[in-house]
């Protein structure tokens, strides 16, 4: 059934098919996905925990970590539930509206993630290469307004995908072959030309995640210069080991993203259960190995929630 509007038509609800290819496993194959989302849950609010009972000044990295757990919190939790509840109890049918919602979540706080990645490396970088003028550099305020920059950006550039697909006509089919809805899944049901649609979000992605991955590529060069300067090679060891897993993080997200947003329109031999499962992965790995990669092993922040599991006082 379609709603009409003054403008367009748009069926009342899409069916989400969960993985195609899968149903017969669809049970069990939610519980790994379940424990993933668990982990992420439940690590990012530890962290945010931390943060906000740490009596000593919040430098840069605890302010961007803050940052970091909310998003992965908002990113994780606007399609896990849904997926889950596909997965066990066959709930299929998404409304129209809450489609467009997790559109513009997903989307909008992918960007914010990237963005505060990029921000998280310059401060790695002004840290290691300016450590006498880090805190004059990146003091709170700087701090604030380039979190402020990161989440506006993403807003602003992802609030014209939900406006420009609502104005527009649908056709009858209404199944999407995935767990959630995602801007090309939800296009490719559109009964009108989208290359205005389509022009708009390659614009989208490579103006924000060409330009953040430059600018990790570029912090992480600088770095790497750096540490090769280092004289203890143990202090070497220890540098390099930081950067190869935070580089590994970032590439859990921009692989899996990148691999799914180009086989969307230029992927058609790509098998779609390789499609559908990368598309699960960037939104869910990423959360969950961000506190633990950023979090666990920054110094403060593990003894505090080593302190807090032996029941000792900071």
């Amino acid at each position: 059934m379609l709603a009409s509007g003054n403008s367009s038509s748009h069926p009342v609800s899409f069916i989400l098919l969960g993985i195609p290819g899968l149903e017969s496993s669809h049970f069990w194959i939610a519980f790994p996905f379940c424990i993933m989302y668990i982990v992420a849950v439940a690590s990012n609010i530890i962290i945010l925990h931390v943060i906000r009972t740490d009596h000593t000044p919040h430098q840069p990295m605890y302010l961007f970590l803050a940052m970091l757990a909310l998003t992965d919190l908002v990113l994780s939790s606007s399609t896990q539930p849904k997926m889950l509840a596909i997965l066990w109890f066959h709930a299929h049918e998404i409304e129209y509206h809450a489609c467009l919602i997790q559109v513009f979540f997903i989307h909008a706080f992918s960007s914010v993630e990237s963005g505060v990645l990029m921000a998280m490396a310059l401060d790695r970088y002004v840290a290691i290469c300016f450590p006498l003028r880090h805190s004059s550099i990146l003091t709170t305020s700087v701090v604030i307004k380039l979190g402020s920059v990161v989440m506006v950006r993403g807003l602003l550039w992802v609030s014209p995908f939900c406006f420009m697909i609502s104005r527009m006509p649908f056709c009858p089919n209404k199944v999407i072959p995935q767990s959630y809805c995602e801007h090309m899944a939800v296009l490719k049901l559109v009964c009108t030309d989208t290359r205005v649609n389509r022009g708009y979000g390659l614009f989208v992605a490579f103006s924000v995640v060409g330009f953040d991955i430059i600018v990790i590529g570029i912090s992480y060069v600088m770095i790497l210069r750096a540490v090769l300067q280092l004289p203890s090679g143990e202090a070497r060891l220890k540098a390099f080991g930081t950067c190869a897993s935070h580089i590994c993080v970032i590439l859990a997200l921009y692989v899996p993203a990148l691999f799914t947003f180009l086989t969307h329109r230029f992927g058609h031999q790509v098998p779609h259960l390789v499609h559908i499962i990368f598309a699960n992965v960037y939104l869910l790995v990423p959360p969950m190995l961000n506190p633990i990669i950023y979090g666990v092993r920054t110094k403060q922040i593990r003894d505090r929630v080593v302190r807090g599991c032996c029941g000792k006082e900071p």
